[in-house]
């Protein structure tokens, strides 16, 4: 048999998927182990098990300042930005994506300043932020949402493009106006493309996320790590790193399975996301 018409079983593509990490894990300890030897009080590699002491102090001991847990507190600050922030980006990617892809006015309006904004590095954009907005939650938030929601409209305008333009005509010979097309024809079909520039829309918001928090804030998982990289103390920021990559992947997965529960019809093809 083809090797492209081989098929894991589901016990095998858990083991398949698990070997990458289990491989990088080993490098690391092996990589760190060679470090250690020719230096107990390395900080480049530290241990697992350092790394394991550092994190347990930062989620399970109470700080001595605030009297709060660090890695729980940090977590909730970000997770609370990111969340608003993409909630208003998804906001304007509904109202804009659909202007452009159903209305050729609203394409020609919009479409064009929307290319260009989308061409502007968002990170560029925060000093400006901070100057007009303040140091506060506002420039933050709001570079999530500047940073992510050109991305999404464009995702969505064209997702609604690609809708066949068949059903778009059949609707307009059965007298359905501008109105009942966009909120029974093209809607409906938009909703899991708005879940699904939602989940790419994550990648960037993280970057600007944490880029910002460490420009100027007083918690966050962002601002953790540079404030403890002064110290060298790669025993918090490496565990920060892959806490923050855990995030990100629960939120894609928790988002991707909502999306197949409640449109199904939009995963026939089996796609990969």
């Amino acid at each position: 048999m083809r090797l492209i018409n081989q098929h894991p079983s589901r016990v095998w593509q858990v083991a398949l998927g698990a070997l990458p990490f289990a491989l990088a894990i080993v490098a690391y300890m092996i990589a760190s182990a060679i470090r250690r030897a020719d230096n107990p009080q390395d900080k480049l590699l530290p241990s697992l098990t350092s790394m394991g002491e550092a994190m347990y102090g930062l989620a399970f001991v109470a700080d001595r300042r605030t009297g709060g847990f660090i890695l729980w507190s940090d977590t909730l600050a970000s997770l609370e930005r990111l969340a608003i922030g993409i909630a208003i980006a998804a906001a304007f990617a509904i109202v804009f994506g659909a202007l452009i892809g159903i209305l050729p006015i609203g394409r020609a309006l919009f479409s064009p300043f929307v290319a260009a904004f989308s061409l502007i590095p968002p990170i560029t954009i925060l000093p400006i932020l901070f100057i007009v907005l303040g140091l506060g939650e506002a420039a933050k938030i709001g570079l999530v949402a500047i940073g992510t929601a050109p991305l999404m409209i464009r995702a969505l305008a064209q997702s609604v493009l690609d809708i066949p333009r068949e059903e778009i005509v059949k609707a307009q010979t059965l007298g359905a106006t501008t109105w009942q097309i966009a909120t029974r024809v093209v809607f409906p079909q938009l909703w899991p493309k708005l879940i699904l520039a939602i989940r790419l829309g994550l990648v960037p918001a993280w970057i600007f996320l944490i880029s910002a928090e460490a420009i100027a804030s007083t918690d966050g998982l962002g601002y953790r790590i540079f404030l403890v990289r002064r110290y060298l103390a790669m025993d918090v920021i490496l565990p920060y790193v892959v806490w923050i990559t855990l995030l990100a992947y629960v939120i894609d997965r928790a988002l991707a399975l909502f999306s197949r529960r409640v449109f199904p019809w939009a995963h026939l093809t089996g796609d990969a996301l």
